[in-house]
């Protein structure tokens, strides 16, 4: 009706797909929750190093901790006021602790360690974090943009390159070029992506969660699967890029896991008399305080062919 206030209903139709690659076991966790009605949608991914019993243990202890704490708090008090990023941080905060936890009671499991790439979705809003190197991309517009920084010794490289610091050649050939800079494990975590303020989403956004098992594929080949299956369902888009990187046949290849999200964000009419929401006091667990490690990650391979990725981890 003319003169009626409109505001933006929010849809995310998700979706994930998974391949061990040509590893033996799966090291990588995904979950998402982005239910029909909802304003609220969250995905979580993590991947695990460290070895099988040890980098799958360590992705799973991630994913869960992550995710219900974020389900917990979805809707609570302070991340209504103030926003997530108190939560995304102390939700990360608390797997790092769960992990030192498990460690100390399985000491042969030292050295474990996983990545995290995680979101809130709420109306337009997007509240994500990142720790380690699997990427989160976005897709507006024909452009595909990386939105989170890659926590390794590459990224560093790169910033070196564009100094003119050193040679491009060098940067691409070095032997700790994969190493992580920070990640999940235990000790102190160097580097946490997540923004203060949150990342506005527009309609038709798509939005790429994934394991750095993506990354097989070149940033243009990615661009390009998401341009020509944009109309399509998430679960079609998602499934036609792992199929994408299962044509290279790369000896070498990671697992992969990947979230497609598509934002539809529809102009309805405002209701009025609407019941003012109540939100929930906030649970916030006691957790054990964290202790400092040094992670690295043993690889000879370039970027585009990465190697089984382990962590060390020294104690003081």
């Amino acid at each position: 009706m003319p003169g009626m206030q409109q505001h933006s209903e929010p849809f995310f139709e998700a979706a994930s797909a998974v391949s061990v690659g040509k590893r033996t076991y799966q090291e990588d966790a995904v979950l998402f929750d982005c239910p029909l009605g909802s304003d609220t949608g969250l995905v979580v991914l993590s991947d695990g190093m460290g070895g099988h019993a040890a980098g799958d243990v360590a992705s799973k202890i991630v994913l869960t901790e992550v995710f219900s704490e974020l389900k917990l708090q979805s809707g609570a008090s302070e991340a209504q006021e103030t926003g997530y990023h108190g939560v995304l941080t102390r939700a990360a905060r608390g797997a790092n602790d769960c992990i030192r936890a498990y460690i100390e009671d399985r000491p042969e499991s030292l050295g474990m360690g996983a990545t995290l790439v995680a979101g809130v979705l709420q109306g337009d809003a997007l509240h994500w974090i990142s720790i380690g190197d699997s990427p989160l991309y976005l897709f507006r517009g024909g452009v595909l943009q990386r939105l989170n920084e890659e926590h390794s010794f590459g990224h560093t490289m790169d910033s070196m390159v564009a100094s003119g610091l050193m040679e491009s050649e060098d940067a691409a050939q070095h032997p700790d070029r994969n190493c992580l800079t920070s990640v999940v494990g235990g000790g102190g975590i160097a580097e946490i992506d997540c923004p203060e303020e949150p990342f506005r989403l527009l309609n038709g956004d798509l939005l790429v969660f994934a394991s750095d098992g993506i990354e097989y594929l070149s940033n243009e080949r990615i661009r390009t699967v998401l341009a020509d299956w944009s109309t399509m369902s998430s679960g079609q888009i998602a499934a036609q890029l792992l199929r994408e990187i299962e044509k290279l046949d790369d000896p070498d290849q990671d697992n992969v896991s990947i979230v497609v999200v598509k934002i539809q964000l529809v102009e309805t009419p405002a209701i009025r008399g609407n019941r003012p929401h109540v939100a929930p006091r906030p649970v916030v667990p006691a957790r054990p305080t964290s202790i400092f490690a040094l992670k690295t990650v043993d690889t000879g391979k370039a970027r585009a062919h990465k190697g089984r990725r382990q962590l060390k981890c020294d104690t003081p």
